[in-house]
């Protein structure tokens, strides 16, 4: 080994596989260095509910012996990864963010653990969730809230409701992490922890062995630092699987072959003008640099007429609470169970639900479907903010009011959307852009999203702890 750099929990995780394959530096040298940061900054950011040191060492320490024995099974062995507490892990426990299950322990691994770990990649530990995935702020009454990095004296929003993997990410105690999005539980955590987070299209990544919310929207995704390295984490995890149903018939996409094709020539939608409506000025601002980035960049921007608002969406948010209640009704409707008030209130909102209004809901998000891919005819993507408000204070969180106004259609119209980083507050707090594109389109969402981080270096700033730490 030569030259190993200062601190290899700030690269990327392209950088880390790049630096192993050479033998810059070893997969325990990777584990160490992230260990090391989550030893200093979890005990405050509290993003995971389980840290598998012991065994990530014994991992590192096995991919080192094969890489230098020529038996390398990729170009990812050795890279470390956090999975979100939904995640199985056979004989782990996987509480799915409630304390009643605190003691349920998985009976079989996840078709995506099994594929990243199969990749030789090292698991460091399970990242915190909403109870259920059920929430948008990153906020959990019993088992605790991730402090967002980007503010070090507010406990601010992290996003959720994959809140750990966006804290353990941002913080660089993970080079990239898995979540869950259902209706914008990726997303949300990207733009509030400055991340790229990737909402796939149902069935482009199994969910079998991941704890459900809404059988028909659940999504698994990657939350990483840039655009490349959601892309190589989505390559890596996407594919059929005989187990889940969904993905039948959905065949894998490389996105890395049109990456870097830039986005002259694409037709990009600008939202109207009255979804700008009750939108932060900082995130206002920030979008319109954006799109005037990308038109630089030679993209045709033009403003689309959409069939109803994105708030009108929020109607079919009785789809999750009718199968959430059907997976979980029954604890929710138990007053000993220690459920958060807000969770259980969104699950038993689901028992009000009769049989005749579910289909009904069902047959009319077919036709809202249908409406939105005619206004999206000529058009490549259409992009907005991803959170209508930077992250707010934890006290001033109101559990009836979700951050996922601009989110929640990607998953309800069967789209895929890209989340990342598009500027900051003049307090440091991340801005971001969502770019939403066609179902089973990512490739195009991350060819854009690729040219926008190649043109600015928002996805590049640190949160203040660590930018200190470096500076001494």
């Amino acid at each position: 080994m030569t030259d190993t750099p200062t601190d290899l929990s700030l690269l990327s995780a392209k950088a880390l596989a790049e630096g192993i394959a050479v033998r810059r530096f070893s997969p325990v040298d990777a584990v160490e260095a992230l260990l090391a940061r989550i030893d200093a900054q979890e005990p405050k950011l509290r993003a995971f509910t389980e840290v598998y040191a012991a065994d990530a060492r014994l991992a590192a320490e096995g991919a080192d012996r094969a890489i230098r024995s020529g038996h390398a099974v990729g170009p990812l062995h050795g890279v470390p990864v956090a999975l979100k507490d939904l995640v199985d892990l056979d004989g782990r426990i996987t509480m799915g963010g409630s304390a009643a299950h605190r003691a349920r322990v998985a009976r079989g691994t996840a078709t995506v653990a099994r594929r990243l770990i199969a990749q030789g990649m090292i698991v460091l530990g399970k990242t915190h969730t909403v109870e259920f995935a059920y929430g948008g702020w990153g906020t959990n009454q019993h088992l605790g809230t991730p402090w967002n990095p980007w503010d070090p004296q507010t406990p601010r929003t992290p996003g959720g409701s994959s809140s750990g993997t966006g804290v353990a990410v941002a913080a660089r105690m993970a080079p990239w992490g898995l979540g869950t999005d259902t209706g914008g539980s990726v997303r949300l955590p990207a733009a509030f922890c400055g991340l790229t987070g990737l909402k796939v299209t149902v069935g482009r990544i199994s969910t079998h062995g991941i704890v459900p919310l809404s059988t028909t929207l659940d999504t698994p995704g990657p939350l990483a630092r840039t655009v490349e390295d959601a892309a190589l984490l989505y390559r890596a995890m996407s594919g059929p699987d005989p187990l889940d149903p969904t993905t039948r018939g959905i065949m894998p996409q490389d996105p890395l072959p049109i990456l870097h094709r830039g986005v002259r020539g694409l037709r990009l939608a600008r939202m109207p003008e009255s979804e700008r409506e009750g939108v932060d000025a900082a995130v206002l601002a920030a979008y319109d640099r954006a799109l005037d980035t990308l038109a630089d960049l030679g993209a045709e921007i033009v403003t689309i007429r959409l069939p109803f608002r994105f708030a009108d969406l929020f109607a079919l948010s009785q789809i999750t609470n009718a199968e959430a209640y059907v997976t979980n009704g029954a604890l929710a409707e138990d007053p000993a169970s220690p459920l958060g008030d807000a969770v259980r209130a969104r699950i038993i909102a689901g028992a009000k639900l009769s049989a005749q209004d579910y289909l009904a809901t069902i047959r009319r998000r077919e036709a809202m479907k249908r409406d939105f891919a005619e206004a999206l005819e000529g058009f490549d993507a259409v992009l907005t903010p991803t959170t209508e408000t930077p992250a707010i204070p934890l006290d001033s969180v109101d559990e009836d009011h979700l951050p996922s106004r601009f989110c929640r259609f990607g998953n309800l119209l069967d789209l895929c959307g890209l989340a990342l980083p598009s500027g900051y507050t003049e307090t440091g707090l991340p801005l971001s852009l969502q770019i939403v594109c066609r179902g089973y389109d990512e490739a195009t969402a991350l060819r854009i999203g690729q040219a926008y981080q190649g043109a600015t270096d928002w996805h590049l700033r640190l949160p203040p702890n660590i930018l200190a730490a470096i500076q001494g």
